[in-house]
């Protein structure tokens, strides 16, 4: 890891969640040290209260000063509930305000960080059907792919400061925990598992170890920016990845869910995120060198359910 690194620590906001806490994990096992924005009061050294519904969002950001990175992680999960018109506000203020403001607050620093590494996702390619997309494909249509291209524009303060800034496009992130795995496995445990709609979409995916193994080598890499598929080479149709799960938990996994039943039960978030499909590959990752250790779906779903 990069001494300057090192030395002037990350800012990390959204360590609480499923990457953000193995981040930060990751990052204290090579010594790194990490200051974490909460939005409750601090209950620890090294975290910072900060608000971004507020105006300024943090009373004093001169413990930001000096950090030789920052990464943003917040955000409301897209696949916990319906997309009625009171979620999709909480969808775009959590990350819209958040990373905007975040950026702001960046760029106003005497010594603002090289690195500004944000989150984004996979779902601003839209429904491609089976278009190979690169980070060099244009943006799709639909809610989704509207918010994600809002989010990474919410990041341009940052850009006009000169401070580098990365689009961490994630795909479907599987590890343990609090993440997209869990919610899956109830059914398939107990032989329920089941594709939805035809299963031809494409899933593409990314074990949480190569994820985190993303985010560190982005740190290090000054010549990458803007965005950045984090999704492993192999991308699976929902029919591919419904059969591996099953394989992996020893359990049938020959039913289907009609689209008809998954539009039913989850609206717009069921058409767009669980019915549509992007076959994503990580153009920038591979051409910087970079190793995926788990680039197939047994393998990652075999680790992930080692955990």
């Amino acid at each position: 890891m990069d001494a300057t690194i090192v030395s002037g620590g990350i800012v990390l906001s959204g360590a609480s969640g499923m990457i953000g806490n193995a981040l930060q994990q990751a990052l204290a096992a090579r010594r790194i040290p990490t200051l974490q924005l909460l939005r409750w009061a601090p209950t620890a050294e090294r975290q910072l209260q900060w608000n971004p519904s507020a105006d300024p969002p943090m009373e004093n950001p001169a413990p930001l000063e000096g950090a030789a990175a920052a990464i943003h992680l917040s955000g409301a999960s897209v696949a916990a509930h319906r997309w009625t018109d009171a979620y999709k506000r909480e969808l775009a203020v959590s990350r819209l305000d958040s990373t905007r403001k975040l950026a702001t607050v960046l760029a106003s620093l005497r010594t603002p960080p090289k690195a500004f590494l944000v989150a984004s996702a996979i779902g601003i390619y839209g429904d491609r059907g089976s278009e190979l997309l690169t980070e060099s494909s244009p943006p799709g249509s639909g809610f989704l792919a509207d918010l994600c291209r809002q989010w990474e524009a919410a990041a341009e303060p940052a850009v006009q400061a000169g401070i580098r800034v990365v689009h961490m496009r994630f795909g479907v992130v599987l590890g343990p925990g609090h993440g997209a795995l869990e919610q899956m496995l109830p059914p398939f445990r107990i032989g329920l598992g089941a594709r939805l709609g035809n299963g031809h979409q494409w899933m593409s995916w990314v074990s949480l170890t190569d994820a985190i193994a993303a985010i560190l080598f982005a740190l290090e890499q000054s010549r990458l920016a803007g965005p950045v598929n984090v999704t492993a080479p192999n991308p699976v149709t929902n029919m591919e990845f419904t059969r591996a799960l099953g394989r992996q938990l020893h359990r049938p996994a020959f039913l289907a869910v009609p689209g008809l039943a998954v539009r039913t039960l989850f609206g717009q978030m069921g058409d767009e995120a669980l019915l549509a499909g992007a076959r994503v590959q990580p153009e920038k990752l591979l051409a910087g060198g970079f190793q995926f250790s788990l680039p197939r779906i047994e393998e990652a779903l075999r680790a992930a359910l080692a955990d």
